[in-house]
């Protein structure tokens, strides 16, 4: 295994991730506001899940999202 070639394409897909995720989230909470089904001061629980099948990863992080 190339060390190198493995953590720059983990950095890649963590960074895709990271950056789609935050538009996603950022237009579900745009949305949400706008139709008054959240306010404005809410904290939000949030989950994610990591799986990987070919090595049998499959892990969950939580969290919270403050808005104010």
């Amino acid at each position: 295994m190339n060390e190198e070639t493995f953590n720059i394409s983990i950095r890649k897909f963590l960074k895709m991730v990271g950056v789609s995720s935050q538009r996603e989230i950022e237009q579900a909470v745009a949305k949400a506001l706008a139709s008054g089904s959240i306010a404005d001061n809410t904290a939000l629980p949030v989950k994610m899940t990591l799986e990987i099948p070919g090595v049998q990863l499959k892990v969950g992080f939580d969290g919270e999202i403050h808005l104010g």
